[in-house]
């Protein structure tokens, strides 16, 4: 597969700590263009820090991460404004601004970034909100929206300045199954309509295996594996299936060392 694509995202031996904490330890991974990779993993997992460094919010303690071929450690400002042009991102809470419609949500980043006049800006709002199945609900606000709503027309503005990879963080989170599947759907259907590569973290099984081309598995900050859906299913690695059947890992306790933690003593 890598041989016919080109690699859109390179994660190499990235290790992060947050203060004397360990979170991220030496993963590896890339992401193809044009497809569909998903993060998953317990909470506290790193997922979402991995997600960070990906978009270029984080630096590594150690190991590089490349996006678009750029070394995100090494670049100037005017090439992390130009690169981080061609990212989108979906927050999980949404982040639509409340005094503001749909619309004008949507249109919010090219009147920042963009030099085009308001007829433009309308039509390509309009064109994006076609695509997450939103046509129509422009004049809305956003406390008129249901969540599944909210979460696609923050989708609409990710997407509006046509992205080369789109960052969604938890898609489905808060979402009832019918309304988490429709989502699904519009996530492969901007991915194969505008040709994106879509990074998307979630602990949402079901909509991991409905939407990846390939699921990354991380677990304490280690990644237990990358590969196709099928293959994570069929995973002999006993956490993997612990994560997949939603199985508490049961940690073997030193009576000992326990009571010296309780004491302060570890």
């Amino acid at each position: 597969m890598s041989g016919t694509r080109a690699l859109v995202i390179e994660v190499e031996r990235l290790v992060t700590h947050y203060g004397s904490r360990r979170i991220l330890n030496g993963v590896s991974l890339t992401v193809l263009e044009g497809e569909i990779l998903v993060i998953m993993g317990g909470s506290g997992s790193g997922k979402s820090t991995l997600l960070r460094h990906m978009m270029g919010l984080e630096l590594p303690s150690s190991g590089v991460v490349r996006v678009l071929g750029k070394d995100l450690a090494h670049l100037s400002r005017e090439e992390s404004f130009e690169l981080h042009r061609k990212m989108g991102v979906a927050f999980q809470s949404g982040a639509l601004f409340s005094s503001m419609t749909v619309g004008e949500n949507i249109m919010l980043p090219l009147e920042e970034l963009a030099d085009l006049d308001r007829t433009t800006m309308e039509i390509m709002m309009r064109l994006k909100l076609e695509l997450v199945d939103l046509a129509g609900f422009e004049d809305l606000m956003p406390a008129e929206l249901s969540g599944g709503m909210a979460k696609r027309a923050a989708m609409a503005r990710a997407i509006i300045m046509d992205p080369k990879i789109l960052f969604c963080d938890e898609p489905s989170a808060g979402l009832d199954p019918a309304v988490s599947a429709a989502l699904d759907e519009v996530i492969r259907k901007l991915r194969d309509a505008m040709h994106m590569t879509i990074v998307v973290v979630t602990h949402e099984l079901t909509s991991a295996f409905r939407i990846a081309d390939r699921i990354a598995v991380l677990e304490q900050g280690e990644l237990l594996a990358v590969d196709a859906p099928e293959a994570i299913r069929q995973s002999p690695d006993q956490r993997i299936q612990n994560l997949i059947q939603r199985r508490p890992e049961v940690e073997a306790v030193d009576p000992n060392e326990y009571l010296k933690r309780l004491a302060g003593e570890a």
